[in-house]
């Protein structure tokens, strides 16, 4: 049994004494340090490979204007491809404008008269001409309306949406991109509005309120925007706030108080219920020397001074004295 035991030991120790056994070992330990290095550097071209794949991907359209982030920094355009040989027909309704110039964008139909929400383009010579895209945007609407000639609508970026009205041979379909200045459809006709003829209506709106398309055209689309954000700021500002208040000053409100609680007022209130004057009049009615004095007088009347005395007393005496004188002397 030890013999058996000993002899694998044996066999290595063998193989190790060998001239070639330490070579083959070192070329055995390199193979395989290569294999494993090998590996490692396929498993990082597969990796590269697949960036460089996506990469490409990502770039294969570079170039070509992006719809959502370029449209913003467009310039808006007239929606026609000359914009000098044609006329406004009808402008847009301004609630700030005079009376003759709202009167004149009052569109009438069906005995009823309506604010346009846009301008009516048409051509000098009265032709048909293509529409333009105004902006480059995304179509999310489009649909036939003999009332309103169809309709075209774009959306574009922060809210804005542009509209094409009375338009014909459309040309686009909803989810479609457009380009700015890409034809999406032919000017038509409409029933509201049978005096333009043959036009566009067309229509910015914004968080869909109607903006005058003429104060933005040849202006990027971002003006849009501030302009929407500088009125919120003119319709929200604190004088507007301090100006209400100041119809509901405490002046109003003090001089109510002053007018309910004025001490004069109470004050004369309380002079004519206890007035000490009265009180007095009162007083001297009831305790007058009146009565002395009709008690004099009738000590008058009965011949008495205040004395007891009777008038004219003395003078009876004298003329006796002259009578008894007289008869003396005779």
């Amino acid at each position: 049994m030890r013999e058996e035991e000993k002899k694998p030991t044996s066999t290595i120790r063998r193989i190790l004494k060998q001239r070639w056994a330490l070579s083959a070992i070192y070329i055995a330990s390199a193979a395989i340090i290569l294999a494993a290095a090998f590996l490692l550097q396929n498993s990082f071209g597969d990796s590269a490979k697949d960036g460089k794949e996506e990469s490409a991907e990502t770039g294969k359209n570079y170039g070509e204007p992006s719809v959502e982030v370029n449209s913003n920094l467009e310039t808006i355009k007239m929606p026609v491809a000359d914009a000098d040989k044609s006329v406004i027909k009808k402008q847009f309704y301004d609630v700030n404008a005079d009376e003759k110039a709202q009167e004149d964008a009052l569109v009438f139909y069906n005995n009823r008269y309506e604010q346009n929400k846009g301008i009516d383009i048409a051509m000098e010579d009265g032709k048909s001409f293509d529409v333009k895209a105004s902006l480059s945007g995304n179509v999310t609407k489009v649909q036939d309306d003999a009332l309103l000639g169809n309709l075209v609508e774009v959306e574009h970026e922060d809210g804005v949406v542009t509209r094409y009205q009375s338009v014909k041979d459309i040309k686009v379909a909803v989810g479609d991109k457009v380009k700015q200045g890409q034809a999406i459809a032919t000017a038509g006709k409409s029933q509201i509005n049978e005096e333009a003829g043959v036009h566009v209506h067309f229509e910015i709106r914004k968080d869909n309120i109607a903006l005058n398309p003429l104060d933005f055209v040849d202006k990027q689309a971002s003006a849009i925007q501030s302009a929407t954000e500088a009125e919120a700021d003119k319709e929200e500002t604190p004088a507007v706030e301090g100006s209400e208040a100041d119809k509901e000053t405490p002046a109003v409100e003090g001089s109510e108080a002053d007018k309910e609680e004025t001490p004069a007022v109470e004050g004369s209130e309380a002079d004519k219920e206890e007035t000490p004057a009265v009180e007095g009049s009162e007083a001297d009615k009831e305790e007058t020397p009146a009565v002395d004095e009709t008690d004099g007088s009738t000590d008058l009347e009965s011949g008495t001074d205040e004395e007891g005395s009777v008038p004219g007393e003395d003078t009876t005496e004298e003329s006796d004295s002259l009578k008894e004188s007289l008869n003396q002397s005779n």
